[in-house]
């Protein structure tokens, strides 16, 4: 898997996290403290996530970091 099919997944797996918790984009950035329109970008793969935005993303999800590397469920 290359670089780009990693962060076209992992937008994929935040997306899929989301909306199985019933989050908007909006409140998954409220959560978060990153900008509605940066978490729409990464679902998207516009922006490519740090390691610091992954790991406010997945404790705004409430899941550990890894379960947004879990690309099987996609």
């Amino acid at each position: 898997m290359n670089e780009k099919a990693i962060y076209i997944s992992i937008g994929k797996r935040i997306k899929q996290l989301r909306e199985e918790r019933n989050l908007t984009q909006e409140k998954l950035a409220e959560k978060s403290g990153l900008s509605i329109d940066y978490i729409g970008k990464i679902e998207v793969n516009i922006n490519q996530p740090g390691l610091k935005a992954l790991i406010k993303i997945a404790d705004a999800l409430k899941v550990q970091l890894k379960e947004i590397f879990d690309f099987e469920n996609l």
